[in-house]
């Protein structure tokens, strides 16, 4: 097994964790602004993610320490776009989600075959990432349609 580099498992690690806590800053946005019918279980699924994206930031930020690096403190990119359609607000989250998977996907090209730990870790906060993508395409298609949700 190849010794892994450090340094850019870190930068990777960190980078997730900035991305993790901007999560929760958006989706804990996105439940205060929605308004209708629907509103208890949307803002209900999206206090989950912000809590979801809480517990990727920490588990990001244990393994940074367990390697020996030192936790951002930065939070990623937080744009308020005043869309707050719910439309809106989950073609936010699809975007804010696939950026997350881009990130865990580089992370495990960093692991692969030098650390089962982060490739674990990469593979099963790229499944989640690839289910939230999938379950918020289906929030975005019309009721019947069975074809996937595209811009």
């Amino acid at each position: 097994m190849n010794e892994i580099d450090s340094k850019s498992a870190i930068e990777a690690l960190n980078h997730i964790m900035e991305l993790e806590l901007a999560g929760v800053v958006k989706y804990t946005h996105y439940s205060l602004m929605v308004y209708g019918y629907n509103r208890i279980p949307i803002v209900s699924w999206l206090k989950g993610n912000a809590t979801e994206s809480l517990d990727h930031a920490h588990k990001a930020g244990e393994l940074v320490t367990q390697m020996g690096g030192h936790p951002s403190l930065k939070i990623g990119a937080l744009l308020e776009t005043e869309q707050h359609d719910i439309g809106d607000i989950l073609r936010e989250s699809l975007e804010h989600e696939k950026t997350a998977l881009a990130a865990y996907y580089k992370l495990l090209a960093i692991a692969e075959g030098k650390s089962v730990l982060l490739e674990e870790y990469a593979r099963e906060a790229i499944v989640q990432e690839e289910l939230h993508l999938d379950e918020v395409n289906k929030m975005l298609r019309r009721p019947g349609d069975v074809h996937a949700f595209r811009e």
